[in-house]
């Protein structure tokens, strides 16, 4: 819906196919983006509705995110993770063959689809694809299937471009989903509860969801121009020096938000896998594309929360002028 809300205030002409919001409230419906989109609830599983819809819209663009993004959940529905990520992305590109028109198309996938050794540097788009959770592995899948169907059946001089954006550690306002740090903060703060958290030295890049939106633009307009760049996949994260504690990352939110408690608690070790230390390398984005991450951490935090507490007390304005004036301060940093 970021993204959305980016593309209309780009006047785009934008259309949406996604599931129903997950979560009450979500940003979908906090910023009413059915007034502002031709929305469509379509499950990317069932091929024929979604390839009938494609084909009806013929867009000059395609930003592919639908996915079950969290680990999580990825070990409790491992099935509908695997058909969503995978059979979902198959899906869009058999539909892709069958587009009599330019299109350019720009598949995400996540920085979890890279084989993780737990090393210190960031990892490189040529760097091995892989998997040890159902989730990443879902992704690594991803991978391979495109690399496959760009070798197969998209070739440069045809009609359909073909990018791939890699990001993660996400945040920014309107995600409520469960167990992921930030939504669990505010849920706790706004009932004024205290937050418990449960890996609090973990480390992660965490990055604003603007930034590896303004990547995916850019890898689009570029692509659209560029037949070179066809099948590339791109990474999109942080500064490289952005990697901070779950601990650090709550203490510069309740700086913002204020009169918050918490509480630390090392996690058990019979605990689902979940990747590690995982950082990227962006040096081809900046090369390639010029692109590079504009945010510091303490305006990525900064941004997130007040986004929320204006949503929770409406300290500013109505949350999707409050949406649409971050992008546009965002779009203003060069």
């Amino acid at each position: 819906s970021w993204l959305c809300s980016w593309l209309d205030l780009m006047d785009a002409e934008v259309f949406g196919i996604s599931l129903e919001p997950s979560t009450v409230p979500s940003h979908f419906e906090a910023i009413n983006l059915e007034k502002y989109i031709n929305n469509n609830f379509i499950d990317i599983r069932n091929l024929k509705t979604l390839s009938n819809k494609i084909l009806d819209i013929g867009p000059d663009f395609i930003f592919h995110l639908a996915a079950q993004p969290l680990v999580k959940d990825a070990y409790l529905y491992p099935v509908k993770t695997y058909e969503t990520n995978f059979i979902g992305t198959l899906n869009l590109l058999e539909t892709l063959r069958n587009i009599k028109k330019e299109c350019v198309v720009i598949l995400i996938t996540s920085d979890k689809c890279y084989e993780n050794k737990e090393w210190i540097w960031g990892y490189k788009e040529t760097d091995q694809i892989g998997g040890i959770d159902p989730y990443s592995a879902s992704k690594g899948a991803c991978e391979i299937m495109i690399n496959s169907h760009i070798k197969s059946f998209f070739p440069k001089d045809g009609l359909v471009k073909i990018g791939i954006g890699r990001a993660g550690n996400v945040i920014g306002g309107g995600d409520w989903s469960n167990n992921r740090i930030v939504p669990d903060a505010i849920k706790s703060w706004v009932k004024n509860q205290k937050l418990i958290i449960r890996n609090p030295f973990s480390t992660r890049p965490w990055q604003h969801v603007l930034e590896p939106l303004s990547g995916y633009i850019e890898l689009a307009k570029q692509l659209s121009l560029n037949n070179d760049l066809h099948g590339e996949p791109f990474n999109f994260g942080p500064q490289s020096n952005q990697n901070f504690s779950v601990n650090h990352l709550v203490s510069e939110m309740s700086k913002i938000w204020g009169d918050v408690e918490w509480d630390e608690i090392l996690a058990n070790n019979d605990q689902l896998h979940e990747a590690g230390l995982l950082k990227l390398n962006c040096d081809k984005a900046l090369s390639l594309l010029n692109w590079k991450p504009r945010l510091n951490f303490e305006q990525t935090v900064e941004l997130t929360t007040l986004w929320y507490k204006n949503f929770y007390y409406k300290t500013n304005q109505n949350i999707k002028d409050f949406t649409y004036n971050q992008i546009a301060w965002f779009d203003s940093i060069k």
